[in-house]
């Protein structure tokens, strides 16, 4: 129905129709010939032709409002994308386990927000499964993650590279035998514990020792499970937990080892109550992924804010 509006907006603009030919830079005859096709298409005329200047029928008048709305419509649709190309608004939805909703997304969506003020984000703490299960949906935009989820249904951007280490309360007697593998958390956070000159522990020196380690759904407690049984032991776990953080606030009041990834250490305050050691074998290494769903429609917001580690 509003098939050539522009034509009658033109003529009802000018209450004219050789000044609308003009303006719209086609010949009278033509433009005449479009205003009719519609008038035919609606079954009413829309000018009243006996009029000088030409004025609307009752049929125009509603005619021209519901043009005008159209046009509005059209007119905020365009400068939403435009807006939306500018990431003058939009939304992005980010979800994470209990450590990186805490850690490390906080000082992202604050960069992120200075960036680009204007962009809703919002932050969903979930296990692993929830989350996957969540971007799956269309829930959540992206997600951060040390595990590996499935690859036929989502796609992945690398992070960063994180090793696993193992904590030990400072007073634990085996300490004291194991000197010269202590890490100082200076060079856990410079990354330079990497260098394949810093020996790893012997791990079988704890298998008498009280253990703290994740449930087997998280990637650490699996790591965990899987690094003792390479050393050919079974530790005594005295605590099975959820989340990494709270292996570690536990392990800090002497309650156990843990095993921790680097990325925390880089992130938390530093413990006197805890030294470190490095982990054998590849079991300890693993990569921190930002996952989306595999086929959906990328966003701007998405981009930028997958830019931003690397910005």
């Amino acid at each position: 129905m509003f098939q050539g509006m522009e034509y009658i907006y033109e003529v009802y603009k000018e209450k004219s129709f050789s000044k609308a030919a003009a303006a719209l830079f086609i010949s009278q005859p033509s433009l005449s010939a479009n205003v009719k096709r519609v008038e035919n298409r609606i079954g009413y005329p829309i000018f009243d032709r006996s009029t000088k200047p030409l004025q609307l029928t009752e049929v125009g008048k509603h005619y021209i409002e519901a043009v005008e709305k159209v046009m509005d419509i059209e007119n905020n649709l365009e400068n939403f994308l435009l807006d939306l190309g500018n990431l003058k608004t939009g939304t992005l939805n980010v979800g994470g386990s209990n450590f990186f909703s805490s850690w490390i997304l906080p000082p992202l969506i604050a960069d992120f927000s200075q960036k680009f003020p204007h962009v809703q984000i919002s932050l969903v703490e979930e296990s692993t499964a929830k989350l996957s299960q969540f971007l799956q949906a269309g829930k959540l935009d992206l997600v951060i993650d040390n595990c590996i989820l499935d690859n036929q249904i989502f796609e992945h951007y690398i992070y960063q590279k994180e090793q696993l280490l193992l904590a030990v309360p400072k007073n634990y007697l085996v300490n004291t035998r194991l000197q010269e593998y202590q890490i100082p958390i200076e060079e856990i956070r410079n990354g330079q514990f990497r260098s394949s000159h810093i020996p790893s522990v012997p791990l079988n020196k704890f298998e008498n020792e009280p253990f703290i380690i994740l449930r087997s759904d998280n990637d650490t407690g699996k790591r965990a499970l899987t690094i003792c049984q390479e050393n050919h032991f079974s530790p005594s776990v005295v605590f099975r937990l959820d989340q990494q953080m709270t292996a570690y606030n536990i392990a800090c009041l002497g309650m156990g080892i843990t095993f921790i990834g680097d990325l925390l250490l880089s992130r938390v305050p530093t413990n006197s109550e805890l030294v470190f050691y490095k982990l054998p074998g590849q079991s300890s290494k693993r990569t921190v992924f930002f996952y989306w769903k595999k086929g959906r429609y990328i966003s701007r917001a998405m981009e930028e804010f997958l830019k931003l580690p690397f910005s």
